[in-house]
């Protein structure tokens, strides 16, 4: 995806080179929508199972409704208020902005090209139809009539337009109809449109039953069973036309932190508001007529450079229901059973196995298990006498995490739970849990107001000979059982009393008031990580120099920080050979002659989500990090995250031989090259394929 602002071709090295002229910068907004754009070139990538490419056009769609429900949402509000403010790039919002329309309409285009005139085709020749109303028979339009009279009309509500029904407040990305009619009402009015929102309770796709179509499964939209059956919805009149829209609308959290004297309560007042902020988006149906969609327009308050018309269903993501309903494992990914390493099997004592050595997971490859195993462990363990955790993403009230914590409490351990009811679009059941706690017995805190708690941290207190000895884990990403067989993550279960004691002292500037604690081996933020992590850098930079060994890998989802950004191309600079593997967004441009010729940018998209952060500094003795923090400016300087040093020599080299595997990947790879655009690396001639995922599930998994 190219940017507007090019570096050029050659730079004059003999003259000193500003780090700060935005054109070593990529548009962060921009790179976020790049990253989107290669998750839907999955579902075109034949290498990976039919339904599984479905699955990767739904994700795109999902992840195009938060881009424009808080990205693009964020800069209209900025440009609405005259808060306009410019990054490193130098791009102004409104130019951003007209960048992402431009962009994202054809983006969208090309998606809908794929499910009608690839994946749908594709799927027909396995027995999966998805059936126009044009071609439906005789029998399968009586069963519509019967489900529509049995399942729908009781149900929806049809809202007639007129001077004492103004145009509804509809509900964010819900599926609605616009209905054009013919004709006076019971009460002799002349209606000439109305709006039909589709019951939410029904599902978008419906499944017939056997017999009603050819062998395999057959479906049909609920908007098509609508659109057969608009005017048993207008007794009397006729309906000239139904269509489907929807709208999507700013969803960000507005709560002014300041004054808030309970932010349970302002979060539970907001939550209602965020289904019906303002509108930054209107797909319609694209064969709905000028003159409706135009009426649409002016209603949400939206021009036509925010107006998407689509050929297909406006809510792709509701298809996520049918590769479960199909019942075809030949079309998805094989299934495969995490591992167990030895001596954290669910038998064993997990506080011996720790107390022996560390214990370095990398999931879902490795089972998320022996987490869950250290808390059900600890509820248990007559001997154990306290557990503090962090909760950012759990999974909500059937979280097998927080029931562990909550039977701890009623064990009469001392929990204390740090939720972050902050976390995005899962504020509420994170108000949902914390209440559960509470009602349990657990200490529930907050965090600090103004800063995100988003480090992953538990540390159990146990009492041993009499002596009180503490366990951690520490991890890449979140505690939630199900994201743990689809992100990739690490774990590190220690007992290392010095690195415990970090982990204690965060909890307390956590839970407590104090000065800033001294770390003796935990980096944390917002105090003290973005400083490290350049000196460091820097560090290499000065290793090279002098003839030292020197190489940075940095794996994580996303690098915008300025700050890190000079860093790495001051060190490029020095000649220090610089690999990135950043998932998504990437505000660094690499191989700029005489700033970042030594730094190369890759991003893999594969069957996992590529979750975990990890920093490798060879620097004379190798050090390795894992962190819960990305190179964001979000992370480091508005965050509580935790960053923490992989000790164990064989631990180390496992990572970094890790990271090595990411950087041969031929097959789920792409480039980012000078321009700020991303090509897939495919393997030279007679070069083995590697897939990353793929090694590490025959290495690891079952």
């Amino acid at each position: 995806m190219p940017e507007v602002n090019t570096p050029p071709s050659n730079t004059d090295t003999s003259d000193p080179v500003s780090l700060d002229s935005n054109i070593y910068y990529n548009n962060r907004e921009l790179s976020h929508l790049a990253f989107n754009q290669r998750v839907l070139a999955q579902a075109l990538d034949e290498s990976h199972p039919l339904l599984e490419r479905l699955k990767f056009l739904l994700i795109f769609s999902s992840n195009l409704d938060e881009f424009f429900e808080i990205r693009v949402a964020g800069l209209m509000q900025s440009i609405k208020f005259e808060r306009e403010t410019t990054g490193p790039d130098g791009m102004h919002p409104s130019k951003v902005l007209r960048k992402i329309s431009e962009i994202c309409h054809k983006t969208v285009e090309q998606q809908y090209q794929t499910l009608n005139d690839i994946l749908i085709p594709a799927m027909k020749a396995e027995g999966i139809r998805f059936i126009r109303r044009k071609n439906w028979t005789p029998e399968q339009t009586a069963w519509v009539e019967q489900f529509v009279e049995r399942e729908v009309l009781p149900i929806i509500s049809p809202i007639g337009i007129d001077p004492a029904h103004p145009f509804p407040r509809l509900v964010n990305k819900s599926l609605n109809f616009i209905v054009k009619l013919e004709g006076k009402d019971a009460f002799g009015r002349d209606l000439n449109y109305a709006i039909l929102p589709a019951p939410r309770t029904l599902p978008r796709v419906i499944k017939l039953p056997d017999g009603l179509g050819e062998p395999g499964h057959n479906f049909i939209f609920l908007s098509s069973m609508i659109h057969a059956n608009t005017e048993k919805m207008f007794p009397g009149m006729t309906a000239q036309g139904c269509y489907q829209f929807r709208i999507t609308r700013n969803a960000d959290l507005d709560v002014d932190m300041e004054g808030i004297a309970d932010l349970a309560r302002a979060l539970r007042g907001e939550l209602h508001s965020r289904r019906f902020g303002t509108a930054v988006r209107l797909e319609v149906a694209d064969n709905c007529p000028e003159e409706l969609t135009q009426f649409l327009l002016k209603e949400v308050g939206l021009t036509e450079k925010e107006l998407y018309r689509v050929h297909g269903p406006v809510n792709l993501k509701r298809l996520m229901q049918v590769p479960a309903q199909v019942g075809r494992p030949d079309l998805l990914y094989p299934p495969f059973t995490p591992t167990m390493p030895k001596g954290l099997a669910r038998k064993d004592n997990i506080f011996d196995a720790v107390s022996r050595k560390d214990y370095l997971l990398l999931h879902p490859f490795e089972s998320f298990a022996p987490v869950l195993q250290l808390l059900r462990q600890s509820a248990k363990d007559p001997n154990v006498v306290a557990i503090k955790q962090t909760l950012y993403r759990s999974g909500g009230i059937k979280s097998s995490i927080v029931d562990a914590l909550i039977d701890a409490a009623r064990n009469g351990k001392e929990v204390t739970a740090i939720v972050e009811l902050r976390a995005r679009f899962d504020e509420e059941e994170n108000l949902e849990l914390a209440s559960r706690l509470q009602e349990a017995g657990a200490v529930v805190v907050y965090g600090v107001v103004g800063y995100k708690t988003h480090s992953k941290m538990i540390l159990v207190v146990r009492r041993e000979d009499g002596v009180l000895k503490r366990y951690v884990h520490l991890g890449t990403g979140n505690y939630h059982s199900g994201n743990a067989r689809l992100y990739t993550d690490y774990s590190l279960l220690t007992a290392d009393p010095v690195l415990c004691e970090d982990v204690h002292r965060v909890f307390q500037q956590l839970t407590g008031m104090g000065k800033t604690a001294r770390m003796d081996k935990l980096i944390h933020a917002p105090f003290t990580l973005k400083r490290q992590l350049i000196r460091m850098i820097d560090n290499e930079a000065k290793a090279h120099k002098e003839g030292k060994p020197a190489h940075i890998i940095m794996k994580c989802n996303g690098l915008t920080e300025p700050k890190v950004i000079q860093a790495l191309y001051k060190a490029s600079q020095a000649g220090v050979p610089i690999d990135l593997i950043i998932r998504g967004m990437c505000c660094l441009r690499p191989g700029v002659p005489g700033v970042s010729e030594t730094i190369r940018v890759r991003s893999i998209v594969g069957r996992f989500l590529e979750h975990t952060r990890t920093y490798y500094f060879a620097n004379a003795e190798p050090t390795v990090f894992c962190a819960s923090a990305d190179l964001m400016e979000r992370n480091l300087n508005h965050r509580v995250e935790t960053c923490f040093p992989v000790q164990q020599p064989e631990l180390a080299e496992r990572i970094r031989k890790d990271l090595e595997l990411y950087l041969s990947d031929n097959l789920r790879s792409w480039q980012l090259d000078t321009k700020g655009s991303y090509s897939a690396n495919s393997p030279k001639a007679e070069e083995p394929q590697i897939g990353a995922q793929e090694e590490l599930l025959k290495l690891l998994s079952n």
